[in-house]
């Protein structure tokens, strides 16, 4: 399909599908809503697997008992990552059910999912109690979560972006990555709390629980929202145009994760590759560094949680900034402009921590890259949003965002910590980085080639 081809097919599914700006308070509320509908299962997930990389050091020693306490810890984050392998195949189902059912069915489900993986891991005994079978269940819940997260981007994605007004289709989009940010901070925060109020011993023997407990009260509230919302009107519309062919007997290429790839191969690969520095930058930045500078850079473990919350505030405040610009000019020189920065300054930061392991060199490096991570993530959503039509958006989103999740982020803290125990080196992790960033810079020039996401 040629690029004018690719441009007039999405130019009638990418744009605005609520009201005009002369919106009624009626109106106004719907959107607050279908916002709090798209972003609320969203937190849960964030959250929860912020939580888990926080708390992953006294996890290790009670679910993961093990003579080595790197290879404790190894296993802990493997089992961190495993959740992800999950992730395609809760793409493939969930997305395509987003597509052919309707967004709040899909909603509704990965909510729940995502409740029920919380609650195992927030209760389920130690090793010490009930042996093999508390790491098994440990396992059991991060699939549980990784099928649910595996179709929560897509859709809560698109059903954003098809609430958007007219020109603030890349900012609605980006609220699903500033729900992530703000859950990674509650997370961190809370963490940080739970650290410093409790001793080590209280922490390991409940302290670390009551995170979790505290997310699920978050389920209830979600479900209730996604139940009660509306789907957005130009998909419903699309919905009864479907149905109707279907009763008059005319054959019509219903959406499938097939059709997504057969139809929109260059779109899905530019998905793809945007994604992969998206998901680095997330998971080792972001969730896997406290640990990293509490094992590696022997620093107090809620100074390692305070530094990462302020960085989650820079980034969160500067994120809809950028997301706003592309907005007005196009995401694909912000993309590529930011994914350089990040490739050209990912190895001196490590350097410059492992030189310095101060608490405040920590910060300075971590708030740095925060502002590259916004100025990246912002507009990152909304690209990939606008890859695809809307008939078949969740799924295009879901099968380009979590390939490359499952594949280069789930395993970023896995692939940290073994890289750092083969060689020895502290700063080998940030070449992982550094080939994201050269990817993702290959993804964000091929958004010239596809619909009208860069300008």
């Amino acid at each position: 399909m040629t690029s004018t081809a690719v441009s007039s097919v999405h130019a009638g599914h990418a744009g605005p599908t609520s009201e005009s700006s002369g919106d009624t308070g009626t109106a106004r509320k719907k959107k607050v809503r279908s916002i709090a509908a798209a972003t609320v299962g969203c937190m849960l997930e964030w959250y929860d697997f912020a939580v888990y990389g926080y708390f992953a050091v006294v996890i290790s020693k009670l679910f993961f008992p093990a003579e080595s306490e790197w290879v404790s810890l190894l296993l802990t984050v493997a089992t961190f990552g495993v959740g992800f392998a999950m992730r395609p195949v809760g793409a493939l189902i969930l997305g395509t059910l987003a597509d052919t059912k309707g967004r709040r069915v899909a909603l509704s489900w990965t909510i729940v999912a995502m409740v029920v993986g919380t609650a195992i891991i927030a209760f389920t005994p130690t090793y010490q109690s009930i042996g093999i079978w508390a790491p098994v269940l440990m396992v059991l819940a991060r699939l549980i979560q990784g099928f649910s997260a595996g179709g929560e981007m897509g859709t809560a994605t698109s059903f954003l972006v098809e609430h958007a007004p007219p020109r603030r289709r890349f900012l609605f989009a980006s609220f699903q990555q500033l729900t992530q940010l703000l859950a990674l901070l509650l997370g961190s925060l809370i963490g940080a709390a739970i650290t410093s109020w409790l001793s080590p011993a209280e922490v390991e023997a409940w302290g670390w629980r009551v995170p979790f407990i505290a997310g699920l009260l978050i389920g209830p509230v979600g479900w209730y929202i996604r139940k009660h919302t509306e789907e957005p009107p130009a998909f419903a519309e699309a919905m009864r145009e479907r149905r109707k062919l279907d009763k008059a007997g005319i054959a019509t290429a219903h959406p499938s994760p097939w059709s997504a790839i057969r139809t929109y191969p260059r779109e899905s690969l530019a998905g793809f590759c945007i994604t992969v520095l998206w998901t680095v930058c997330t998971y080792f930045f972001l969730i896997y560094v406290p640990t990293y500078a509490v094992k590696h850079l022997q620093l107090p473990q809620a100074s390692a949680l305070m530094s990462n919350a302020i960085s989650l505030l820079v980034a969160a405040i500067l994120l809809p900034v950028f997301a706003s610009m592309a907005d007005r000019i196009g995401a694909q020189r912000i993309l590529q402009a930011s994914s350089i920065l990040i490739l050209i300054a990912a190895y001196p930061a490590m350097l410059v921590l492992s030189l310095s392991p101060t608490v405040g060199t920590l910060i300075a490096v971590q708030a740095g890259f925060a502002v590259l991570i916004a100025a990246y993530t912002g507009p990152a959503g909304g690209a990939l949003a606008t890859l695809f039509p809307a008939d078949i958006r969740a799924t295009g989103i879901s099968i380009a965002y979590n390939f490359a999740v499952t594949i280069f982020g789930g395993f970023a803290p896995f692939i940290a910590t073994w890289l750092i125990g083969t060689t020895g080196n502290l700063l080998s992790p940030a070449w992982y980085a550094v080939a994201a960033a050269l990817i993702a810079a290959v993804g964000a020039r091929q958004l010239r080639f596809v619909a009208g996401t860069a300008r």
